[in-house]
């Protein structure tokens, strides 16, 4: 039997450096997803949003990502984003005519757990997704 901390695969920053883009982080994941081996389809892509969607509102709202995790356990991911506000994400009410607002909603539709911890300095945010191996 294995103990939890050889049942989990982490992917974080390397040297400190945190994806300052979707883009990016969402490069990074898809990196991480092939080397768990996650099965292609919705549970990915849902992993991908989640990461966008975090990361998007990390740059706008909050300065940028300060750390960036990824984590897989049995049957699930969870996707970590700090920044430097200490500002508790909240739903926006969207305008039909302007894009955006619908992000974190999103996020909390996505995963099965979504926690939010404030520090000194900044947030944590992570978001747990179901994800077949």
């Amino acid at each position: 039997m294995h103990s939890p901390e050889e049942e989990e695969e982490v992917h974080g920053p390397v040297r400190g450096i945190s994806p300052q883009t979707a883009e990016r982080a969402r490069d990074m994941t898809r990196g991480f997803l092939s080397a768990v081996a996650a099965r292609v389809g919705a549970e990915t892509d849902a992993v991908l949003l989640v990461v966008s969607e975090l990361v998007t509102n990390a740059v706008r709202h909050a300065g940028g990502v300060t750390r960036f995790r990824l984590v897989a356990g049995p049957g699930t991911v969870t996707v970590t984003v700090e920044d430097a506000s200490a500002t508790v994400p909240q739903p926006q009410r969207s305008n039909a005519r302007e894009p955006g607002g619908f992000g974190w909603q999103l996020v909390r539709e996505l995963a099965e757990d979504v926690e939010v911890s404030t520090r000194p300095g900044g947030k944590t945010v992570s978001a747990v997704l179901p994800l077949s191996h």
